[in-house]
Parts: structure tokens; C-alpha cells; sequence
């Protein structure tokens, strides 16, 4: 086992294995964090990699990498590279992290963490080792990293709410309600894990434990695949677009929406709240609705990403004739915004990634466990298998 190397001064030198949709996402994070924050460490975009020889070319040209490999393995043995960021398919997660952090490596693996709850277990066992050497990791939740949803937590965590009764998460999307659009990777359980429930629903599970700082114990879910089959090697445009109804069509093996009820542990009050979960890639007319409200003793929190620069309060003490408020999260006090714009001038979905690589640097440069750290997306993981058991136990009661 290669011994580790921490990084605390200097460059850090990143490797990525995948460049399609969350590849680039995170490469403009990893060239625009240290452009508008003043780091420990400044990242290089050393190395791409992915298994066409021309393709990954290509990418690493438009997205600023400074040179290509064809295998990840070949990514992890180099003596240049400090950091593995994880962009690739979830069936791909675990034997990469786990490789990498044997081998030194600090990781940044893509949410989920895993595609079963015994794969989270092994990274999870691993990364807690590693960390013990000063090797360190995350989960990209990136969704954590909105300055609206960060400054809800502060709130929160601040007592604004009083007690959490009732926490509301929704995460809609409509860029599969075309019967027609084709059969990718995120639709063959076996390399994605799940479907609308892993891929959307997991920040919904991730966002309500982080604000309320309570775990789920136990769900009641329903799964549905609207559509059985789709057509076979058709391409997308982004993550709509349509594959045409003409040709070979393949199997549909993962859920198309999720919905679920939830009850929280209550953390040190003891009393926790109960949740609703939706999640769908079905919802005509909703891009990217990823919402969430928390109802408490002293006062609501509202939040919808379509408008993410903003965050509804509502405070008791105001009194009935108030109703909510708008706060407008642009200011400098407020979580990262005040490394941007002036008052007012919005930020965007990318910017959540540049507000995870300055949050994950900075713990490296310190040799604090950055969050969520694994074992917390294991905790996530634990909540999807659960809605999954209890679906196909016909909604039955799940503990988690």
C-alpha cells in the first residue's frame, strides 16, 4: 500500500475520472474556486480520464485538463496527481474510491455514494482508515453548497424555527416525460443503482438530515416506472432531447418516480419530525424543482432551486397578518456569496460546485474531514435501500 502523501502547501493536483455532465460541472469548479477565493491550496487540472482515446482528448481540450489517461487505474499510479474526483457512473464509485484512498489519494466521489448499502459500508470502512493517515474524502452533495440552503441551516441551527415538525422535500424534473427520449446509463439499474430515487431524491434525503441535523429512522414508499422501454442508442441533448420511436427499444430497470413518507430520529430533542419525499423525472413543466419547507414552533422555511437565489421565512412572533417574507441571499454576510457579485446580482447552479472545492480544499489544507464525508452519504444510502425494501414490500413500514 503506497504511503500517504497529505497535501497542505502547494499545489494540489487533481485527476478526474468522466467529463460528460458532472465532469464539467466540476472541472469550471476546480478552474474558477481559486479565481474568486483565496485558497491554501491551488488546484491544477492535471489529469482526464475515460476510455475513449479521442473523446477524452477532446474534453480534457475544452475543459482545461492538462493531460488524458484511457484507464483510471493508470490515473491513480501517478505520482503527480493528489486528488481522484469520482465524476464516472455509480456502478464505478466504489472500486475507484476505495483504490485511490489505498493508494494516498485524497477523493471527491459524485453522489450516491454507491449503488448498494454493502458498497457505502467497504468506501465508508476505508475512507475512515485513510482519514486516520491524513487521507482525506467527501460526497458531492453539491446541493448543500447554496448560499440560500446554507443560510437556512444557519437558521436552523440558530433556533429560528423552534422545533422541526414537519419537513416537505420535493425534487421535479420533466426531462423523461417523452416516452420517446432514449435509454442511457442513468436507466439501467445495474450502472446507476436507482432511478428518480437515487438520482434526484438522494439531495432531498441528504438536504433534510443536513438542515435539521436529524437522521431518517424509518420510510413507507412507492416506486413507478411509467415508461418499460425506451429506444436504444439514441442521444441526448444535455439531459433532455428525444431518441425517436423508430428502432430496437431496451428495458427500463430503475423507478421513473419515488414518494415517501419519513419520520426523523428528533436528534438531542428526542421528538423528531415527520417528511414527505417526492421525487420524478415526469413532472411536465418543472426544469428543476428541487424544493424543500421545514414547519417549526417559531416560524417555516420555504426554498424551490428555480429560484435559488432566494429563501421564504416565515416568523411567528411576526404575527399572522405577516405571512412570509422573501430574503433575497445575495448579500455579503450571507454563506459564499460574498466572494462574488454585488447585492443582487445572482449566482447559478455552477457556482455550487466552486462552493464545494473551496469548502474541500480547505479542509484538506487543515486535515479536518470535510462534509458530507462519506459516512454520512452511507446514511443517505441507508434511507434508499429502505425506500426500496419498503416499496417492494408494498409500502410497508421500514425502519432504516
Amino acid at each position: 500500500m503506497t504511503e500517504p502523501r497529505p497535501v497542505r502547501e502547494g499545489p494540489l493536483r487533481v485527476g478526474m475520472v468522466g467529463y460528460a455532465f458532472m465532469g464539467a460541472a466540476h472541472s469550471h469548479a476546480w478552474r474558477t474556486a481559486p479565481r474568486f477565493f483565496d485558497l491554501p491550496l491551488q488546484p491544477t487540472l492535471t489529469a482526464l480520464a475515460g476510455r475513449n482515446p479521442e473523446a477524452v482528448k477532446a474534453a480534457a481540450n475544452k475543459l482545461g485538463w492538462e493531460s488524458t489517461e484511457t484507464d483510471w487505474r493508470a490515473l491513480i499510479e501517478r505520482d503527480d496527481i493528489d486528488l481522484i474526483d469520482i465524476c464516472s457512473p455509480g456502478n464505478t464509485h466504489s472500486e475507484i474510491a476505495i483504490a485511490a484512498l489505498e493508494a494516498g489519494k485524497h477523493v471527491l466521489c459524485e453522489k450516491p455514494l454507491a449503488n448498494s448499502v454493502a458498497e457505502a459500508e467497504r468506501m465508508t470502512a476505508v475512507a475512515e482508515a485513510a482519514a486516520a493517515r491524513g487521507v482525506l474524502s467527501m460526497c458531492g452533495f453539491s446541493y448543500r453548497r447554496t448560499p440560500a440552503l446554507a443560510l437556512a441551516k444557519k437558521m436552523v441551527d440558530d433556533g429560528r424555527l423552534g422545533e422541526v415538525r414537519h419537513v416537505r422535500a420535493q425534487y421535479l424534473q420533466d426531462w423523461l416525460s417523452d416516452a420517446d427520449a432514449p435509454l442511457t446509463w442513468r436507466l439501467d439499474k445495474e450502472k446507476s443503482g436507482s432511478g428518480s430515487l437515487g438520482d434526484i431524491g438522494a439531495h432531498s434525503i441528504d438536504t433534510a438530515q443536513w438542515i435539521t441535523g436529524q437522521n431518517i429512522t424509518g420510510v413507507s414508499a412507492l416506486l413507478e416506472t411509467f415508461v418499460k422501454e425506451r429506444p436504444v442508442g439514441g442521444e441526448f441533448v444535455g439531459l433532455g432531447g428525444h431518441g425517436g420511436s423508430d428502432g430496437p427499444r431496451g428495458p427500463v430497470t430503475v423507478d421513473d418516480a419515488a414518494i415517501f413518507s419519513a419520520r426523523f430520529d428528533g436528534g438531542e430533542s428526542g421528538a423528531g419530525p415527520i417528511g414527505v419525499f417526492e421525487a420524478t423525472r415526469f413532472a411536465l413543466g418543472r426544469k428543476n424543482a428541487m424544493r424543500i419547507e421545514l414547519n417549526g414552533t417559531k416560524g417555516s422555511l420555504a426554498f424551490d432551486f428555480e429560484d435559488m437565489n432566494s429563501l421564504s421565512f416565515y416568523d411567528a412572533e411576526d404575527g399572522p397578518e405577516s405571512g412570509f417574507r422573501k430574503i433575497i441571499v445575495t448579500e455579503p454576510e450571507h454563506p459564499y456569496t460574498g466572494n462574488w457579485w454585488p447585492t443582487g446580482h445572482g449566482l447559478g447552479y455552477e457556482h455550487l460546485f466552486t462552493h464545494q472545492v473551496v469548502d474541500l480544499i480547505g479542509a484538506i489544507a487543515s486535515g479536518t474531514q470535510p462534509s458530507p464525508s462519506f459516512a454520512e452519504a452511507l446514511q443517505v444510502q441507508r434511507v434508499l435501500a429502505a425506500v426500496e425494501a419498503s416499496a417492494g414490500a408494498g409500502s410497508q413500514w421500514t425502519e432504516v
